[in-house]
């Protein structure tokens, strides 16, 4: 293992693990859980180098999400937002944007969230049109998480005259320009603090936009994400392999486990190809969803126990299947969900 591998693993066994029942009954995550991933480094995971990163490579990037995530989803799925901001500061022009806010993101001392998925809908949901020495935002995100956890969030809209997508920081508050926010009530990842926000002429100064791009350049950015969201899965998959072995188990957990491998591997080696994305993403949610719905049956009639642990990493590969997925994803689940097995 990595060094940062190791801290990983043991954050997720030592803190992540134990709380995670808690944090789903009481939708709450603890601050604590935060500083910790801040204190050994992970807020600054992505960080180039000369800016105090540790120089993860993005196969490691990818393990280290997927630890995390078999110890606790909502709290890693949280605090992967923040790497919207981190990827934002390290590759904008804009030097004294990342000048001013790269130390505060690399430490964890300013948390980022982001707002950027209803540019993707033709007609848009989030445009932009230009006010003096910046731009006034208008529309809505229906999911933005973090909320009243981070400080910041990267946002992005649609140019109303060119079409291109202009990516910028704004404050997390209300006010100002979020007109409206609307807490969301979730059967899982509650305490992601998900909610709906409601831009009416939110100001973002040309000193807070981090990059601009055309349509096409702006998904094709988006591409390697369905990549990192499937270590989410990975991780359910990894945690349930484990549980499924502990209620005795431990060769159909083998044959789940070689399966997961195989996924892992060709998905990997896919990268170069963002045609076939969407359906190595798919592919890796609705394996969860079988190995988790295979954990139940294992457990038995006590999964049903709100105390479960089964059930909630069943409820929490439903949350796979659908956060941070495009219509192609969509497709191709349900491509896969209609085969006759």
């Amino acid at each position: 293992m990595t060094g940062m591998l190791t801290k990983a693993s043991k954050i997720a066994g030592e803190v992540l693990l134990p709380a995670a029942g808690d944090v789903d009954r009481t939708g709450r995550i603890p601050g604590s859980h935060f500083r910790r991933l801040a204190q050994d480094g992970f807020y600054g995971l992505v960080a180039p180098t000369e800016f105090g990163g540790p120089g993860v490579e993005f196969a490691q990037f990818l393990q280290i999400i997927e630890t995390l995530a078999s110890g606790c989803l909502t709290t890693t799925f949280t605090w992967l937002q923040h790497h919207g901001v981190m990827i934002g500061l390290a590759m904008t022009p804009n030097a004294a944007l990342r000048d001013k806010y790269m130390p505060g993101a690399v430490s964890g001392e300013l948390r980022g969230g982001g707002a950027f998925s209803d540019v993707i809908p033709v007609p848009p949901r989030m445009t932009a049109r230009r006010s003096g020495e910046g731009w006034l935002l208008n529309g809505d995100v229906m999911f933005v998480s973090g909320w009243d956890i981070v400080d910041v969030l990267h946002v992005s809209a649609v140019d109303q005259d060119s079409g291109d997508v202009i990516n910028g920081l704004v404050e997390a508050r209300s006010g100002g320009g979020i007109a409206d926010v609307q807490p969301l009530d979730l059967v899982a990842a509650q305490a992601s603090n998900t909610v709906r926000l409601v831009f009416a002429d939110l100001p973002l100064a040309d000193e807070m936009v981090t990059t601009r791009s055309n349509r096409q350049e702006f998904l094709a950015g988006l591409a390697i994400g369905m990549r990192v969201d499937s270590s989410l899965a990975l991780g359910l998959i990894q945690r349930a392999l484990a549980d499924m072995e502990a209620a005795g188990q431990p060769q159909v957990a083998q044959k789940f486990a070689a399966q997961a491998a195989a996924l892992r591997e060709r998905f990997d080696a896919a990268l170069g190809d963002p045609a076939s994305l969407p359906a190595m993403r798919a592919a890796c949610s609705e394996l969860a969803l079988r190995v988790c719905g295979a954990l139940v049956a294992a457990v038995g009639g006590r999964a049903l126990l709100r105390t479960s642990q089964a059930q909630r990493l069943a409820r929490e590969a439903l949350f796979t299947l659908v956060v941070a997925t495009r219509p192609q994803v969509k497709s191709s689940l349900l491509d896969i969900m209609g085969q006759a097995r």
